[in-house]
């Protein structure tokens, strides 16, 4: 009798897409929506480079955040301008987003969103995918995703710079401690961005990776549990940050463009 062969043959070969009954193709495109609608906001607000910035009450647009050149509004520098003045075609912003962008494009949550959204590969469990060929994350430009722990550091940074932004919101109108609708907007969004970088796998690992024994580690294992918990609402935190982070730049933006006055709880 000949031993059973444990080597797959190859995919398996359906005469039909998929055998699923459901409406399976509802995330990939609610997904796709979602990611598309972001990323036509962003480049439109980031080449818009005006109406970041709300001198009365500090309030700083976080895709402009931090504004390190010359060309930046007066007052919105709030670590310096070690970058000279830049060609009216070239915002602010770009020596910023792209880690920003790094960070959330090779997340790993994303990467699983718009593999299926936009490449459907594949678009659902249990669905058969158009690409005839699966070489995984290992030729360019998908071997670049290997640097997402890289990207989790510049993020910190980021969301650091973020959290100083908004404390400096929390100055009022007269110079003293103020609070508006927009303060609270930007704390929302801080606690958001803080709770999904946190909750990244890198961070996971970076905190509880490389350890044998976690009985002999139990900072390390308090820690491990902490973010193993933000984990497992990775993909939540994912939308709940992202749709924060554009919300609270469109309402800097509309304050600073004057379409309506910011709502003052204090001063």
């Amino acid at each position: 009798m000949s031993a059973p062969t444990t080597t797959a043959a190859g995919r398996a070969r359906l005469s039909v897409r998929t055998l699923r009954t459901d409406r399976w193709w509802l995330p990939p495109l609610a997904t796709f929506l979602g990611l598309s609608a972001f990323v036509v906001y962003g480049l439109v607000r980031t080449f818009m480079n005006q109406w970041y910035w709300v001198p009365e009450y500090h309030y700083l647009a976080p895709f402009f955040s931090p504004c390190l050149s010359d060309s930046c509004v007066p007052g919105s520098s709030h670590f310096g301008t070690p970058i000279p003045a830049l060609p009216s075609w070239i915002p602010p912003p770009v020596f910023v987003l792209p880690f920003v962008l790094g960070f959330r494009l090779t997340c790993y949550y994303y990467r699983k969103a718009y593999y299926r959204s936009f490449w459907a590969s594949p678009p659902a469990c249990a669905v058969t995918e158009p690409h005839s060929r699966y070489t995984g994350e290992t030729r360019l430009p998908l071997i670049l995703q290997n640097v997402h722990r890289y990207f989790f550091y510049a993020a910190i940074l980021v969301a650091a710079i973020l959290t100083y932004d908004t404390a400096i919101a929390f100055q009022g109108r007269a110079g003293g401690f103020g609070i508006g609708l927009g303060t609270i907007l930007m704390v929302i969004n801080v606690v958001l961005l803080w709770l999904y970088t946190l909750s990244c796998h890198s961070c996971r690992h970076l905190v509880g990776g490389r350890i044998n024994h976690f009985s002999r580690h139990p900072v390390r294992y308090w820690m491990w549990t902490k973010v193993s918990r933000l984990n497992g609402r990775h993909m939540q935190l994912a939308w709940a940050s992202l749709i924060s982070v554009a919300l609270v730049d469109l309402y800097v933006m509309l304050i600073a463009a004057g379409a309506f006055a910011d709502p003052r709880l204090l001063n």
